[in-house]
């Protein structure tokens, strides 16, 4: 699936940064791959990133434990267009094990040309990034 998405990203004019696993193994840990890219998104390093993850659950925790991220489990296109119109999500977590891969790519498509609506969900999201 991550190839997949990776594809659709380069066909959409993207240059994504793949930053693992690149080999699945049991021993990988979903926080250790969430937090380098919620910091990258918490430092301006980059506006957006995409997580994937078995339910998406623990990816969508660890990436919220960061500033100025609002990171969204997204598992149908709605969900992922809502999360940009509503929320300003700026990461998006797809579970992997719920989502055809088909999916998986609609909800990916979706949620990068959706754009924020702003009035009265800028107040809300103003709320949620106050300490």
């Amino acid at each position: 699936m991550k190839q997949k998405l990776v594809r659709a990203l380069e066909s959409l004019g993207y240059t994504p940064d793949d930053m693992g696993p690149h080999a699945q193994t049991a021993g990988d840990d979903y926080p250790d791959f969430a937090h380098p890219l919620a910091s990258r998104v918490e430092h301006g390093e980059v506006r957006r990133g995409v997580l994937l993850c078995g339910s998406g659950i623990g990816m969508d925790i660890a990436a919220n434990r960061h500033r100025h991220v609002r990171a969204a489990l997204a598992w149908e296109p709605v969900i992922g267009e809502l999360s940009r119109k509503h929320n300003d999500s700026n990461v998006l977590v797809i579970p992997a094990r719920f989502v055809s891969e088909d999916t998986a790519v609609e909800t990916l498509k979706r949620w990068l040309t959706t754009d924020f609506e702003g009035g009265r969900h800028e107040r809300r999201v103003e709320k949620i990034e106050a300490p």
